[in-house]
């Protein structure tokens, strides 16, 4: 613990004075939905997007980042996350009307959205009520659910590069795929416009009410999970849940991972998994789904981080 500590600091001292935050070692088993995975080196929560911009070009190169929205769909490995991750914080979750546009930081809740929206008698953005991330999250993966997505409503979304240049992106230029934008990994959103439709706030009401209910009898929403474990395959008509439920693996287990009753698409925390339990249990999902119907699952999860504490095995989620 000494050593990692003494790592830490050295890299604390590399970094900028900035106007936001810096932690040291911060367990990010806190803050995910799985409730597990290892330590941030660093943890910054920028002020706001200057801050971000002063980060981004005075740090040094070979410090790696990584931006974490709330958790929601991210499995950290047990060795936890070398350099720094970015957290966005009151600073990016600033949410605006301007007739019948939304306007919302990447560090928005998706149902703070949504709600918004409704309270300004704004229709189209429903959907969000039932995607638990950031705007930010939704951009980088077009998340969608209920037969929308965000691609369907952004206007123009906001991107700070590594080198701290400010983009704006149309959704052409976002190049838009199924749970997939085609803008470089390591640009950070910080920003969308959204656009809406006039509407009757009863009608919205209701929609959102359908959508929480919905959810809440389909998917395992209070347990430790990280959502759709595996996006529905291009090469096939049957949905992920489809293909897993059919190779046998509804309730298959691997240490405290198991593959929900309720909605098998979705991995669970029991209680004591560790992220190797749950990485192995996803694993064996795809093994098996293979070997049942020919068909390759890709994980729609992200999964970060070092296996282990060993500094030489890190790795920033491949879709393997």
């Amino acid at each position: 613990m000494m050593a990692n500590n003494a790592v830490q600091s050295r890299l604390l001292d590399q970094l900028p004075i900035v106007r936001g935050r810096y932690n040291q070692n911060v367990v990010l088993a806190d803050v995910t939905w799985f409730r597990v995975g290892g330590p941030a080196d660093v943890v910054f929560r920028p002020a706001d997007r200057d801050d971000l911009v002063h980060f981004l070009v005075n740090k040094p190169a070979e410090v790696p980042i990584l931006v974490m929205g709330v958790g929601s769909n991210l499995l950290v490995r047990d060795g936890g996350v070398a350099g720094v991750v970015i957290r966005l914080g009151k600073g990016f979750a600033q949410v605006g009307t301007e007739g019948d546009v939304i306007n919302a930081g990447a560090g928005a809740l998706d149902v703070n959205v949504a709600m918004m929206a409704r309270m300004s008698g704004a229709a189209g953005l429903e959907f969000l009520s039932g995607i638990p991330g950031t705007i930010g999250g939704a951009l980088r993966m077009n998340a969608g659910a209920y037969e929308a997505e965000i691609k369907d409503v952004l206007i123009e979304a906001e991107a700070v590069t590594l080198a701290g240049e400010v983009k704006r992106l149309t959704v052409d230029e976002m190049e838009f795929g199924y749970r997939h934008c085609g803008v470089p990994e390591d640009w950070i959103f910080t920003s969308a416009r959204l656009q809406c439709q006039p509407g009757r706030v009863e009608d919205i009401t209701t929609q959102i009410n359908a959508i929480r209910a919905a959810r809440t009898s389909s998917q395992p929403v209070r347990a430790r999970t990280g959502g759709s474990t595996f996006a529905n395959p291009a090469d096939s008509d049957k949905k992920a849940w489809e293909l897993v439920d059919a190779a046998g693996c509804r309730g298959l287990v691997r240490g405290g991972a198991m593959v929900s009753e309720q909605h098998c698409n979705f991995l669970i925390n029991t209680g004591e998994a560790t992220a190797a339990d749950l990485e192995a249990l996803g694993e064996e999902v795809r093994r098996r789904v293979i070997e049942a119907s020919g068909i390759t699952l890709h994980w729609e999860i992200r999964r970060v981080g070092r296996y282990d504490a060993n500094p030489s095995e890190v790795t920033q989620g491949g879709d393997t």
